[in-house]
């Protein structure tokens, strides 16, 4: 017999989803006839597989120790890299600020080293995050950006933050604030577009055009010129949508593409600035949330910026 506490990152899920992250090598049958026989009990008593747990449940397990037995390895995350420029951090959450160059999730093309690698290392080598404890839940990235681009990335260090933050994300209490330089100045130098957006997803590109259309979705960029110059603009862009390249695509659909775009904008003009990587950067963020945001309720009302916003790769 043994025993297992729930603790607050396994907390909030239904017992079955649980038991097959807790048990990978136990087949879903075998599972849920322990569950029907009672060799796996909740809180002294047979339960059903639906049940959601909650901080401090006890199972009791009646099953072979082979399952319990994992072998214990060097973790891939501890191969990835160690720079992580931290611009806040409390016991929910982190916010980073992602170079250019970086990955946010690693890939064929780059299997030993990404942003949440490096996130889950900080943890570790922190003593926050232990994967020997922690069975159903990894610390996770709430939002991602492009290799290219650069800007604040969200990560939960906890269940309950990543359940929150992800539900504010898709309500749309976060505002994003991106910096860009683009070809020209735009007219007038403050506007919010709507268009429409269609996705490629066999180029990986998308097209935008000036009025509703079947199979296409409506998208809204704010923009500001910070800085104008009648060769290149510094802009800030508010995203009101976020679809895919939205902002690349936009601007260069009203003659302004973003310098370094190699999709959407003038080869010759990046070309000439040496500049192959769009000069885009996630670099604010405001935290405007309208409904209760549980433990990340002291975010709320709170602007994050990145002070020195660069477009180079500096990796």
């Amino acid at each position: 017999m043994r025993e297992v506490t729930i603790n607050k990152n396994d907390a909030g899920q239904r017992l079955d989803k649980y038991l097959t992250k807790r048990f990978k090598t136990m087949p879903k049958s075998l599972l849920y006839k322990y569950l029907r026989t009672k060799y796996i009990k909740l809180n002294g008593k047979k339960t059903q597989q639906e049940v959601f747990l909650n901080e401090g449940d006890v199972l009791t397990f009646y099953i072979k120790d082979e399952f319990f037995e994992e072998p214990r390895k060097r973790y891939d995350f501890m191969k990835a890299g160690k720079a992580l420029d931290v611009l806040y951090e409390d016991e929910n959450i982190l916010l980073l600020d992602k170079k250019v160059g970086v990955i946010c999730h690693q890939d064929s093309r780059y299997d030993t080293d990404a942003l949440i690698l490096r996130v889950l290392r900080y943890l570790y080598e922190k003593g926050e995050y232990d994967p020997e404890r922690e069975k159903s839940f990894t610390p996770s990235l709430c939002n991602r950006i492009d290799r290219n681009t650069g800007g604040i990335v969200i990560a939960a260090k906890n269940a309950e933050a990543l359940r929150v933050m992800n539900q504010k994300i898709r309500d749309g209490e976060l505002q994003k604030y991106y910096l860009c330089v683009v070809k020209g100045c735009p007219q007038p130098v403050h506007a919010v577009l709507t268009a429409y957006h269609q996705k490629d997803e066999r180029t990986n590109t998308v097209r935008i055009i000036d009025k509703p259309r079947e199979g296409y979705k409506k998208i809204v960029t704010e923009y500001t010129v910070k800085e104008p110059s009648d060769d290149l603009s510094l802009c800030e862009v508010l995203l009101h949508t976020g679809r895919t390249h939205q902002i690349r695509a936009h601007m260069a659909h009203i003659g302004h593409p973003l310098l370094g775009d190699e999709k959407y904008g003038d080869r010759k003009l990046n070309a000439h600035h040496h500049l192959r990587r769009q000069a885009l950067y996630s670099y604010k963020l405001h935290f405007s949330f309208s409904t209760p945001a549980g433990c990340l309720e002291n975010l709320s009302g709170k602007t994050f910026a990145v002070k020195d916003v660069t477009f180079q790769n500096k990796e």
